[in-house]
């Protein structure tokens, strides 16, 4: 196992996960010879679930992929099948029991093939896809909801770090455009939640595949700012945003608000953790402010 999965899915669960992590590897050997997988080596990325290269019997590029965490891993699974189905199935096999599931690789390699450009606008083609589904799947009915998310994990840790922050004004004068911040039942979906550049590879013929999602019910609205901030952290936000409200007919002013949520959430974080992101996380949200004052 190396030594930054460990690091990642201790910091992420705890260290009750190295009992987990010391058992991976012969659950990921057995389950891969179960399926007829030849495995390779470690895919050194993520921080919930650990990540094997493997070759099927035709030749095929898979990725094994264990979590430690079953809901994690069963809605994800809801999601993918949801979003890839048919002859585009990412999911090829699963074990519910060890919460294992042999995906098939996007573009051949890890991580993808390499991107077209304007990878944007196919990006946002392909969210706006996924919510269509989802806006009719009963698959909404078995994940949990954004709003509980907002009032239970996002609200409670930015007023805890507020307290604690250098950036006190800038963050409090974003989030008083976040007061009456409500979702729209009418934009109601299965969100990705996740939308980082990372989570949307592409195939050989320059396509985008979500993968990696975070599920859960609630206002597309949510996805579309996701995806304008943490995209690209700092290249192309106001872009991405004018895109987003394109795409999915979603007002600007009302993806605003979400932006400014989730750049304080950030903003805050990258603080906390020290993390070299911080100059480009002042420089977002201190554009989409300049966006509210100039309508």
């Amino acid at each position: 196992m190396p030594p930054g999965c460990r690091q990642r899915l201790t910091a992420h669960y705890g260290q009750v996960m190295n009992t987990w992590i010391d058992a991976a590897p012969e659950l990921l050997t057995a389950t891969a010879a179960r399926w007829s997988l030849t495995p390779g080596s470690y895919h050194d990325a993520g921080h919930a679930s650990v990540l094997v290269t493997a070759v099927d019997r035709r030749g095929g590029h898979m990725l094994l992929k264990a979590w430690p965490d079953r809901d994690r891993y069963s809605r994800e699974l809801l999601a993918l099948h949801l979003w890839h189905h048919e002859k585009h199935d990412i999911v090829q096999a699963a074990d519910d029991r060890l919460a294992i599931a042999a995906l098939r690789t996007v573009g051949g390699v890890p991580g993808g093939a390499a991107r077209p450009p304007h990878e944007e606008g196919l990006v946002a083609a392909a969210i706006q896809r996924v919510h269509e589904e989802g806006a009719h799947s009963h698959v909404r009915l078995e994940l949990p909801a954004l709003h509980n998310l907002i009032a239970e994990e996002i609200r409670p840790r930015i007023d805890r770090r507020l307290k604690l922050t250098e950036h006190r004004q800038r963050a409090e004068r974003a989030l008083s455009h976040t007061a009456g911040l409500r979702e729209d039942p009418r934009r109601q979906t299965v969100l990705h939640a996740d939308l980082y550049r990372e989570n949307v590879p592409f195939t050989l013929d320059g396509q985008p595949v979500l993968l990696d999602p975070l599920p859960m019910t609630g206002d597309a609205a949510f996805d579309w700012a996701f995806w304008t901030i943490y995209y690209q952290v700092g290249g192309g936000t106001a872009y991405r945003l004018r895109r987003a409200s394109r795409t999915s007919g979603i007002p600007v002013d009302s993806v605003l608000p979400w932006c400014l949520l989730l750049s304080t959430d950030g903003l805050l974080y990258y603080e906390e953790t020290n993390d070299h992101r911080l100059p480009q996380m002042m420089a977002v949200l201190d554009a989409l402010l300049k966006i509210v004052a100039t309508g």
